[in-house]
């Protein structure tokens, strides 16, 4: 039962050094709109600027 114990509370400890995904400014290839995500919104998007730390996509 200790070494379940010790392997649970490792892998918690790891979860929670880890940092946030960065956010990337999108460009779609129809419409030449921008929006600023996490994750990639699909195959009519290109990456266009990134990445950020802030969902306003913006250095500060």
């Amino acid at each position: 039962m200790l070494s379940f114990l010790l392997v649970i509370g490792g892998g918690s400890a790891n979860w929670a050094e880890a940092a946030p995904r960065p956010f990337f400014l999108w460009q779609s290839l129809v419409t030449g709109r921008y929006i600023c995500v996490q994750g990639n919104p699909g195959s009519g998007w290109t990456r266009f600027a990134g990445p950020y730390k802030n969902g306003a996509c913006r250095d500060h």
